[in-house]
């Protein structure tokens, strides 16, 4: 896997927030409890290093169409949650 000479965890980063990626049954709940459809999301691709190091913490590729869930925390909110649809490519 292409993933496998990644040498440093981006996530492990005080500046990155914490990445999740969604079971198709919690994206299914999300995007049903938002009103909204996958491609309304904004978007992340695959090649982004979080997404890479995902890849290499769960042992699979993650595809496509999949969600992560981003946790960001703040002094002013706590903690903001996003979600980004994986894309291949420069979409």
């Amino acid at each position: 896997m292409a993933t496998d000479n990644i040498s440093f965890n981006v996530l492990e980063h005080d500046l990155v927030p914490e990445h999740t990626l969604l079971t198709e049954a919690e994206a299914k709940h999300i995007l049903e409890k938002k009103k909204i459809g996958k491609e309304q999301l904004p978007k992340i691709r695959r090649k982004d290093a979080a997404i890479r190091v995902l890849e290499s913490i769960n042992g699979q590729l993650i595809q496509a169409g999949s969600i992560i869930k981003i946790v960001r925390k703040s002094e002013t909110a706590e903690e903001f949650v996003a979600y980004r649809l994986v894309v291949d490519g420069d979409s």
